[in-house]
């Protein structure tokens, strides 16, 4: 066995073969005091008694008790992020199939090598983590704005450090209102690219032209109104970031531009036949699920595979426990030089820490601008609070609502007249229903008279 420096970093290599263990720890342990594992409970186990985490662990993921599933590996990144998040997981394994690397990295995993593996590749890859870890650019740039101690958003932190010098693209992933885009501007903040500018575009507030235009630029006279060129985001982010928020409403015909983007670097303005090259990294952000999306038509599968490499779950305030009060002094600070604060009784401080906000910390800054607003310098009792939460409620209701309908507007085929058809045939439907198919009770319950009624079945065909 090679000799290795006590001062060597520590590898932590976690693989059921024995044969591919032994041989990775021979030619490892040159540069690296390696320590073995062959299963997770082994691992946990020798993680707890080390007097300190190792720099590095490669992990298979078709570990015991069933070695052809990632289900043990997947858990034992978890765990290793999750207890000690100094140390960089690297996936070693057989199981490379796409959504096996989405799934490890999405856990945490800082890269991803299938076996088998050349071992001069796997030298440099262990290498360049040791650097990205020690580099000192994560201490000079803090993150900021995201505020919270509880596990999810540890992780969360963690995880913008980890992903922010890659110069891949990072799918950013969560509900409405949970901070995408703040996500995002930390992973631009965190990186080498922080002195360079940091765009966001929001592919819902555009259509057609005008968003192909946004994104990389028009020549003059390339259509109506075109009185000179211009140049798109993805020029004027230069070496920096492009933010690509609510990416699941962009167009079929510009997605597949954006991934000739992504694949070659190449794009073309609006009306010119010559290409141009994009040096800037691409963030995505949506709240809806790109799978169904994919399934329905509406988003291509090999854009989605392009941008998910590297994925980032924003966590939603159902599973931040313990984050609502630190979040309420943030905002109280944030708002103090507009607003005089309030403070909360005991009743409804509890009810604070218990809600789990549905419009996540949108909906909980919200709450503090107008409760501060209607009782400036005040005590809330918890019945006033409760009227602020169910009116939120009520807000988001009808949001959620005209958003249902901006989908199926956006849809393709959409004819108002067959939605409209499918509404009456679904309230006339229930009307027999609740009714026991009582024509007369049916119709006084819809706000229409027999004959009305008789009509609208006979065109409906219920």
């Amino acid at each position: 066995m090679n000799s290795v420096s006590p001062q060597a970093p520590s590898l932590l290599l976690v693989d059921d073969d024995v044969i591919i263990a032994e041989s990775l720890q021979y030619v490892l342990s040159d540069e690296y005091q390696v320590s073995l594992a062959a299963d997770r409970p082994q691992c946990i186990q020798m993680l707890e008694q080390l007097q300190a985490p190792p720099q590095l662990a490669l992990v298979d993921l078709g570990l015991p008790p069933d070695i052809h599933k990632p289900d043990e590996g997947f858990a034992l990144i978890e765990y290793i992020v999750e207890h000690f998040p100094s140390t960089r997981v690297l996936v070693l394994s057989g199981q490379d199939d796409k959504k096996y690397v989405a799934g490890a990295k999405k856990l945490g995993a800082v890269d991803f090598v299938a076996k088998p593996c050349d071992v001069a590749e796997l030298k440099v890859r262990l290498k360049r983590q040791l650097e990205e870890s020690a580099h000192p650019l994560m201490e000079q740039r803090p993150i900021k704005g995201i505020v919270g101690r509880s596990p999810a958003v540890e992780l969360l932190r963690m995880q913008i450090k980890q992903l922010a010098d890659s110069p891949y693209p990072v799918l950013i992933q969560g509900d409405s209102g949970s901070g995408k885009e703040l996500t995002a501007q930390n992973l631009h903040s965190c990186s080498q690219r922080a002195d360079s500018p940091f765009l966001t575009l929001n592919c819902a507030a555009f259509n057609g032209e005008l968003l192909e235009s946004q994104l990389f630029g028009h020549a003059k006279g390339a259509f109506t109104g075109a009185t000179e060129s211009r140049r798109g985001f993805f020029e004027e982010a230069g070496n920096g970031t492009l933010f690509l928020d609510e990416i699941a409403d962009l167009p079929l015909d510009l997605q597949a531009k954006l991934l000739r983007v992504l694949e070659n670097g190449e794009f073309y303005r609006l009306g010119e036949t010559q290409p141009r090259k994009a040096t800037a990294r691409v963030l995505a952000a949506s709240n809806k699920n790109l799978l169904e999306a994919i399934y329905s038509g509406h988003f291509r599968e090999d854009l989605f595979h392009r941008l998910s490499v590297l994925t980032i779950q924003v966590p939603a305030m159902k599973d931040r426990a313990g984050d609502q009060l630190l979040l309420l002094q943030h905002f109280q600070k944030q708002l103090d030089q507009q607003l005089v604060g309030f403070t909360f009784d005991e009743e409804a401080k509890a009810l604070w820490q218990s809600y789990d906000f549905p419009g996540n910390v949108r909906e909980l800054r919200n709450i503090i601008i107008r409760l501060s607003a209607k009782y400036p310098g005040q005590t809330v009792k918890k019945n006033v609070l409760e009227q602020e939460m169910n009116a939120m409620k009520s807000r988001q209701g009808d949001s959620g609502e005209i958003e249902m309908y901006r989908d199926k507007l956006k849809s393709e085929g959409f004819q108002l007249n067959e939605e409209l058809k499918r509404i009456e045939k679904q309230y006339i439907e229930l009307a027999l229903a609740e009714n026991s198919n009582n024509m007369s009770k049916a119709a006084n319950m819809l706000g229409v008279n027999r004959s009305t009624l008789y009509g609208r079945l006979d065109r409906s065909e219920v």
